[in-house]
């Protein structure tokens, strides 16, 4: 229905160059001043922060024409305005500047809130620094920002446990400076350990991705820090109710060297505020631990970054970036009846190193030129002691090296045309082991995997704002250990219905070779029962992702409406039969994933106020062999429905936001009580959990200390659930390893009731 009233809009022709409308700016931020422009004049701004940080503009009320408005600005800021089509207006910092590729086109800019744009080749962009609130966040969170993105849902309330359009959490390929991360969110995923002060830009791809991008059947979120050189030294200060983080910029050889730095850490060792008590709650429900408050105990995390800056010359940027992720659990529990004491030991780092070099070789050819290691380590010990000698230890280990090398090339043909094409090389050795040692030390199970894969990819651009845009490319993927060849082809295509109306289709075909696999937990403190392994082309073979979308963009007048339909198919993926519960078989069964689709936003701006709502609707079905009689069952991952919408308010330099967040609850296997105990025979997943239902609160002030001083600060105060409602979010079941087991029913809940607080210094 709403895209057949999309179909029937009128086309509304006329030129915005002669048009006249009131408009004036007093002391406004130029991104703020854009985001009017747009709004009145229906137009698109495109253009680089950097290029517009702390620049106000000041402009009388009167009638003007947006060739009139941008002269005006054009004198004021000494910024260039170059517009294409009578709509799409491209900022550069100077008149003579010589860009060899224009910015990517944005559709919508602000989509949820200000910082949050859709370009045309269907990718999201994220620019923290700059971003609007969000209700529940005081802070850009990168990881939680994209789950309020149609299409994106958590449902298991952590920051890093998201599924896109119905795929699994490890079918996400997140991306630092380059390099591969594998470890995903602080304290068990209740946090994103990505620091957003250090995150410059952020790229969120859920269809039609560019080639480059492999490795990964779901999405991209690439996150990259900054690459200027500034001579100006800056540095932020902050602390919220989980932990405190310092980032600097600072100069090292004018306009040459810089270095960019950031430090977070968490104090619960010290201080374990309300705040945490809440996630806590929620990350040891059904374990043995109750909230870690035991001063003997430890539970903290920590994340820093350093990036150096090189510019040689006018035409050459290299780079050097470390990110380090480092989570800790050391917790001790004694049973004075049986004179035991039960010890669980965890540790979970994540460490990359990434190189990079980009060269401009004439006005129309750049090449980058880029290198990465990343190294993953999971460690768990679960031990147990009688009489203060040890009787047992079971332990888990989780190891994956990850390096790569690759250069591309970005040709610029003409105005209309362009093409990009380059080589990469990846080397994966990911190893995992579940030992057990009472009196000796046996393997429960273990896998060790090395696979190197050579791809070669290409890109075509065609662009045309009077006819359409069409991104033609292909990947072609040799994987050397696994003798197998692989090609994915990637199709775009954007066309201006009518004036206001963008039609936006995509296709693709990925591969996958990594993922995450459930393995049995000894200890209750199920909370990283889940390992990384490759495919190793027989239980485990190559998983291939197919993907098909279309839908309709309308915009004017502030209103944005954004619509797409999509089908997804998964071959080759794996679950365990254990899962499932069925003890007479604990083997990995090979199976496939349909799913069909819809993603809606809704988006209305007006004096001051921004309100959006975003529904997705997900009906996704699997089958495996051996399983269900080889019929097909709901996916776990089958989220139904899912509906959000916000409220937010803007004046000044305050904001206040709110949120409401409902969808239908997790497929579950429902179970009945027989004579053994626990029984399995109403099939899989054929109940649902309740409904889930939420509201969050956000607010933020900015303020300066004096009127000349370049000391500024932020305030801000988040409220998670404000109205405190338990969600029952999972059921699981535990102790079907054999037989003899009795078989454990584990609910899980929601967070509740979860203030927080925020402050920071900018200078």
């Amino acid at each position: 229905m709403i895209i057949n009233i999309l179909l029937i809009l009128p086309f509304l022709a006329f030129s915005q160059e002669e048009a006249k409308f009131f408009i004036f700016f007093n002391n406004t931020n130029l991104d703020d001043a854009f985001e009017k422009i747009e709004n009145v004049y229906d137009v698109r701004f495109s253009y680089q922060n950097d290029g517009i940080t702390g620049l106000k503009i000041t402009l009388k009320n009167k009638e003007r024409t947006l060739i009139q408005l941008l002269e005006e600005l054009k004198n004021e800021t000494r910024l260039d305005f170059e517009v294409i089509a009578n709509r799409y207006i491209i900022v550069n910092k100077f008149k003579n500047e010589v860009t060899l590729h224009q910015l990517d086109k944005v559709i919508v800019n602000s989509y949820l809130t200000k910082g949050i744009s859709k370009n045309r080749n269907t990718s999201y962009q994220i620019n923290p620094a700059s971003l609007g609130i969000l209700p529940g966040l005081t802070e850009p969170d990168v990881l939680e920002s994209i789950q309020m993105l149609p299409g994106v849902v958590s449902p298991n309330e952590t920051a890093s446990g998201f599924l896109v359009r119905g795929g699994k959490m490890d079918q996400n390929r997140i991306i630092w400076d380059g390099i591969n991360m594998y470890h995903k969110g602080h304290l068990f995923g209740m946090i994103s350990p990505f620091n957003p002060n250090a995150t410059k830009k952020v790229t969120f791809i859920n269809k039609g991705s560019n080639p480059r991008y492999g490795e990964r059947v779901s999405s991209v979120i690439s996150m990259t820090t900054t690459s200027k050189i500034d001579n100006e030294f800056k540095a932020q200060l902050g602390f919220n109710g989980i932990s405190g983080d310092a980032y600097i910029e600072a100069p090292i050889i004018k306009d040459k060297l810089a270095v960019q730095a950031s430090v977070r850490s968490s104090y619960t060792n010290t201080y374990q505020s309300f705040t945490f008590d809440k996630l806590a709650d929620k990350v040891f429900e059904n374990t043995k631990i109750r909230r870690g408050d035991n001063p003997n105990n430890s539970f903290d995390f920590l994340d820093y970054n350093i990036k150096l800056n090189y510019k040689p010359n006018a035409n050459n940027n290299i780079f050097a970036s470390i990110i380090s992720i480092d989570n800790t659990l050391d917790y001790a529990l004694d049973n004075a009846e049986t004179n035991e004491t039960f010890n669980d030991r965890m540790s979970i780092k994540n460490t990359g190193y990434g190189l990079g070099w980009t060269t401009i070789w004439n006005t129309n050819l750049k090449q980058h030129t880029s290198a990465y290691f990343s190294e993953y380590k999971l460690n768990y010990n679960f031990i147990t002691s009688e009489n203060d000698t040890q009787t047992s230890d079971f332990e888990k280990r989780n190891i994956i090296f990850d390096s790569g090398i690759s250069t591309e090339f970005n040709l610029e043909i003409n105005e209309n045309n362009s093409s990009t094409f380059g080589y990469q090389y990846v080397l994966k050795d990911v190893a995992y082991a579940f030992l057990n040692t009472t009196n000796l030390q046996f393997i429960l199970d273990e896998d060790k995997t090395v696979v190197q894969t050579h791809s070669f990819y290409g890109n075509y651009v065609y662009n045309n704002l009077k006819l359409f845009d069409v991104e033609v490319g292909a990947r072609a993927t040799y994987f050397e250990e696994l003798e197998a060849f692989r090609i994915e082809p990637r199709l775009l295509v954007y066309k201006n219905v009518f004036k206001n109306v963008k039609l936006q289709i995509s296709a693709e075909i990925k591969n996958q070779i990594i993922s995450e696999i459930d393995e049995t937990v000894i200890s209750d403190l199920s909370l990283e029962n889940r390992v990384w392994r490759l495919a190793n082309g027989d239980e485990f073979p190559i998983i291939n992702g197919k993907q098909i979308s279309a839908g309709f963009i309308y915009t004017n007048n502030g209103w944005t409406v954004d619509i797409d339909n999509y089908y997804k198919t998964l071959d080759h993926i794996t679950a365990l039969s254990l899962g499932f519960l069925n003890p007479e078989n604990s083997n990995f069964n090979m199976g496939e994933q349909n799913i069909y689709g819809i993603d809606l936003f809704l988006r209305k701006r007006f004096n001051g106020f921004n309100t959006w709502l975003s529904y997705s609707f997900n009906n996704s079905k699997s089958k495996y062999d051996t399983l269900n009689d080889d019929n097909y069952f709901r996916s776990t991952s089958n989220v139904r429905h899912a509906f959000l919408t916000s409220l937010s308010y803007k004046i000044s330099d305050f904001q206040v936001a709110l949120g409401w967040r409902w969808q239908t609850g997790k497929p579950y296997t429902e179970s009945t009580v027989g004579d053994d105990g626990l029984e399995f025979n109403n099939g899989i997943n054929t109940k649902r959990l309740p409904d889930y239902h939420r509201l969050d609160f956000s607010s933020t002030y900015k303020f300066k200390f004096s009127k000349d001083s370049k000391l500024r600060a932020k305030v801000g105060l988040s409220i998670r659930n404000v109205y405190n409602k338990t969600n029952f979010i999972s059921r699981e079941y535990r102790g079907n390893n054999d037989f003899d087991n009795e078989i454990e029913t584990i609910d899980k809940f929601s967070i509740g009731f979860t203030p927080n607080m925020m402050f920071r210094l900018y200078w």
